[in-house]
């Protein structure tokens, strides 16, 4: 009797499940001179932010109002979430769009991604590894961020509740839940992003194009989302909800603005990684 090897012309122990196996392409990544400068980048604005604050003097409120940047020294959460706050729209956008549109179209533009499917890596198998690793660095350069901002802000600040702008304060270990929620929050609506950049990705054999396209694209976003005569059409811009976290880190904190991002994010990624995955399924690869 013929073994499965002989009738379907497989090698012998070769499982498509444990070809390009993800600790062996987050090892790739790591090693790679534009995920240590990321990190490095993101480390770094926490000690940005403190010396022009200490430049600068403590932020103080104008015309009697009182905004979450204006009580950025009250303590290390504060200092957090201020971090957070300042680089929710467009800096944390820019590692999930280099993570995701890098990674398929820079092995295409370096000629290798045909050797890997030569090898034989089925390309859906591919595709997930890429897109696992892909958000596991994005989720860990925003994990990143407040961590480094909490550790500075601390020591400069002290540790102490989160104050509220609008008045009250969340005890430490409260506000240590709701930033974290925040980042997940913040997650998830970079989804939209990472899904647009990994569909691009498939698309082109230029990694800065793929990325590119993505932080451009988002840009639009944003500057619809300005446009107010636009109406209730803005509701369905990922960007309209971008900021909706801040409901989270009140007293009371309001969930119907999470709950709708959260929502029209994950529809618009999910459309997104299926076109990556229908088109790279049909596409010749010559690179």
């Amino acid at each position: 009797m013929s073994t499965f090897a002989e009738r379907t012309g497989a090698v012998s122990g070769y499982r498509a499940g444990r070809t390009l196996p993800l600790r062996v392409e987050l090892v790739r990544q790591l090693k790679r001179r534009r995920t240590l400068v990321m990190g490095a980048i993101l480390a770094a604005l926490p000690f940005v932010l403190l010396i022009a604050f200490a430049v600068g003097g403590d932020p103080g409120g104008r015309n009697n109002r009182i905004t979450l940047m204006d009580t950025a020294t009250a303590s290390g959460a504060n200092f957090a979430a201020v971090n957070l706050f300042v680089s929710a729209g467009f800096l944390l956008v820019i590692p999930v769009a280099l993570f995701c549109g890098d990674t398929v179209a820079s092995e295409a533009g370096w000629s290798s991604l045909r050797y890997l499917l030569a090898a034989p890596v089925p390309r859906a198998r591919l595709l997930l590894s890429k897109l696992a690793v892909a958000l596991g660095l994005s989720l860990a350069a925003m994990l990143l961020l407040p961590v480094v901002a909490l550790a500075v802000g601390t020591a400069a600040y002290g540790w102490g509740p989160l104050q509220i702008p609008t008045g009250g304060a969340l005890d430490t270990a409260t506000a240590a839940q709701r930033l974290a929620l925040t980042v997940a929050y913040i997650f998830v609506s970079q989804l939209v992003t990472a899904g647009l950049a990994f569909w691009l990705s498939t698309k082109t054999d230029a990694p800065l194009g793929a990325v590119g396209g993505a932080v451009g694209l988002t840009i639009v976003g944003n500057v619809l989302d300005a446009v107010t005569a636009l109406g209730h059409w803005r509701n369905f811009l990922p960007a309209h909800w971008q900021f909706a976290w801040a409901d989270a880190v009140q007293p009371h904190p309001e969930w119907s603005g999470m709950i709708q991002g959260t929502a029209l994010s994950l529809t618009y990624a999910l459309v997104l990684f299926a076109l990556a995955f229908r088109g790279f399924a049909r596409k010749d690869i010559v690179s």
